[in-house]
């Protein structure tokens, strides 16, 4: 793993040495063990290294036996060692035994071709100094970032935003279009970030820079049959193929010249790659997870019933709540968008402490959910489907309650209440957007605490008209729960849940998370799958409870989903709050800032100092601290070197 950089100035200027060590110096932490540059005439390219596959001769900026080449790369290509073989048959040599090496000669021998070989998680960037071309890449899924502006000038890439704010070449400012799309999706959508002229690379796209001209193309989408397409209907025959496909994937994301360890949550999906790891690597397995302290969002008996199951060598941490309000600023800063849930502070926590074990590399269960029918929200939607063919039931509404036994303020709620907060858009099930139509509602209810001023600069800005964009023709024939799949890993998954709780939190400490479940190949094989064998009913993630039958704690295939969370309002607010939360919510800072109406705000505080509040208005608090946070971090204060350099290789034609 890594962190990349690099400024292409179109008027063949030399880029200075100083800058694109500025820039790398802001993202040291993705890459503590090695940094180095590569310069010429108009192009400088850097990165900094994690050091994890061919710790000795891995070194970058790395260029082709001729030099016309130089590559910068974040990530990891897992199927390296096939690849490798495929080209060796073929007479070509290799200097290194890299899987950044491979990557350089596939893209010497196919062009953009080479992206559908690659089995892994990447953002790479390719200098071709014969054509004076451009080329960078982002893996299927999203999982490794990658951002771009184009400026007059100049095109600047980076790994994070805050590269790109160090260049020079683009000034801070927040982004009124971002903003409402966050509080509405929970991410940006489209390639839009949260500053003005900073894009996103979206996941399965390829940019190409010649002269000043940028060309964005997608290499692979995320397709779902249609409804009455064939599917895989067999359980049998899914329950083998499945373990046969999530075997291979597990094997390949052990590849590591480092341990690799594995976070347990005490869900099924963590518990089952702990499993496959035990079984595909036959040692013992270092396991790491996080508790609460508020035992409302406490899972800490399952984490410790899985890893005596297992006989993994466990390490087990509990948050406090104030350490959530502690180090939320830090989390802001590297997730460099607001957000509605204190979730990532814990997982923040969590890799800093695995960090302090020594441990790089780190396997986790994201994904699975998506891919083969997790969330409540898929069940959410099943049952409002069932409501809305009888709208005047007094009873289908309560099935709701059992969806989410974990929020104490929603089972004691009437059904009257239940019908008024469910009941939205009921009728409208031929919307597209129907699945989630309920959650965006909900969370744009934050867009009310904005200034006037704010709102009114784009009084016609519709983020679902927005969102709409995202979808094709072939979309609406898909069945209910492939919408719902596709919505949620196309816009949240990628956008919230492998940034602001993946890679960013991991990276933070230097730490590399790896997703078996994320496979190009279990992720196309898992659409296939008839809805049944994803969700039989209200029982979700069937195929995958069936695989793990008996290789897992019963207790742990058989309790009810429960979402990860983490406390708001008990973190923030009382005698304990930091000093910074009573300074950023303040009417001076609010007022400054200039994004949400202090009065508003105000009457927030005030209900969630009195009583818990509703998970809406902790979102809203959350949201509106983060925006502030953000405001200040990146935008009120200039951006400076944050680690030292003196160890960063020049190489200059």
């Amino acid at each position: 793993m890594c962190g990349i950089a690099g400024i292409i100035n179109f008027k063949n200027e030399k880029v200075p040495v100083e800058v694109l060590r500025n820039m790398m110096a802001q993202i040291r932490y993705r890459g503590p063990d090695e940094c180095g540059m590569y310069l010429n005439n108009q192009v400088g390219i850097g990165s900094v290294r994690l050091s994890i596959i061919d710790i000795s001769t891995g070194q970058q900026p790395m260029c082709n036996n001729d030099k016309s080449l130089w590559i910068v790369y974040n990530g990891e290509v897992f199927n390296y060692i096939e690849l490798r073989r495929e080209l060796q048959r073929e007479g070509i040599h290799f200097k290194t035994d890299s899987d950044t090496e491979v990557i350089l000669r596939y893209y010497e021998k196919y062009g953009s071709g080479c992206l559908k070989h690659f089995n892994g998680q990447f953002a790479f960037a390719i200098w071709n100094n014969h054509t004076k071309q451009l080329f960078m890449a982002r893996d299927r899924m999203g999982i490794r970032p990658l951002f771009y502006t184009q400026q007059s000038d100049a095109f600047v890439f980076g790994s994070e935003i805050k590269v790109l704010l160090q260049s020079q070449k683009v000034q801070p400012k927040l982004s009124i279009q971002g903003l409402r799309q966050v509080f509405t999706f929970w991410t940006t959508i489209n390639g839009s970030t949260c500053f003005e002229d900073i894009y996103e690379v979206p996941p399965g796209h390829f940019v190409t820079v010649t002269g000043n001209q940028v060309k964005l193309e997608r290499f692979w989408s995320l397709n779902f049959p249609e409804a009455d397409e064939a599917c895989i209907t067999n359980a049998e025959q899914a329950v083998d193929e499945l373990h046969e496909l999530f075997t291979d994937s597990v094997k390949l994301r052990l590849r590591a010249d480092v341990p690799v360890a594995a976070y347990l949550s005490g869900g099924i999906d963590s518990s089952a790659t702990t499993h496959y790891i035990q079984q595909v690597a036959r040692q013992h397995l270092n396991t790491f997870s996080i508790g609460f302290a508020d035992a409302e969002f406490d899972e800490t008996p399952y984490q410790n019933e899985v890893a005596s199951f297992l006989n993994t060598q466990h390490t087990g941490f509990t948050c406090q709540n104030r350490e959530i309000a502690e180090n939320f600023p830090e989390v802001v800063w590297h997730t460099e968008v607001p957000l509605l849930r204190t979730a990532p502070v814990p997982m923040y926590l969590l890799s800093k402490n695995v960090r302090r074990h020594n441990i790089k590399v780190v396997i986790t269960g994201e994904g699975a959910d998506e891919m083969l029918g997790g969330y409540n929200l898929f069940k959410e939607m099943y049952i409002r489907r069932f409501w809305a063919r009888y709208p005047n039931s007094q009873y289908r509404p309560l099935l709701l309650k059992k969806l989410y036994p974990y929020i104490p303020s929603l089972q004691q709620q009437s059904g009257k209440m239940m019908k008024f907060f469910f009941g939205y858009k009921l009728n409208d099930t031929d919307n597209p957007f129907y699945s989630h139509l309920l959650r965006w509602n909900n969370t744009s209810k934050i867009l009310g605490y904005l200034h006037p001023n704010i709102t009114e600069s784009l009084p016609d800005y519709d983020p679902l008209e927005d969102a709409s964009r995202l979808i094709g023709n072939e979309f609406n024939r898909y069945s209910p729960l492939a919408k719902a799949q596709w919505l949620e890993t196309r816009i949240f998954m990628s956008g919230y849940l492998l940034s602001s709780q993946g890679d960013r939190m991991a990276m933070a400490n230097s730490v590399e998370g790896r997703y078996p479940f994320l496979d190009h190949r279990l992720v196309e094989y898992s659409t296939r799958l008839h809805p049944d064998l994803k969700m039989k009913g209200l029982n979700e993630k069937y195929i995958l409870k069936k695989m793990m039958a008996g290789k897992i704690p019963e207790s742990v295939l058989k309790r009810s989903k429960q979402a990860y969370r983490a406390p708001i309002s008990r973190s923030f607010l009382g005698s304990h709050a930091p000093e910074y939360v009573r300074e950023m919510l303040s009417r001076q800072q609010i007022e400054a800032t200039g994004i949400f109406q202090y009065a508003q705000v105000e009457k927030l505080l005030k209900r969630l100092t009195d009583a818990p509040g509703s998970e809406i208005e902790n979102m809203a608090l959350a949201g509106i601290l983060s925006t502030q946070l953000l405001h200040h971090r990146f935008i009120a204060q200039p951006l400076a070197p944050v680690a030292d350099m003196s160890d960063c290789r020049i190489l200059q034609v």
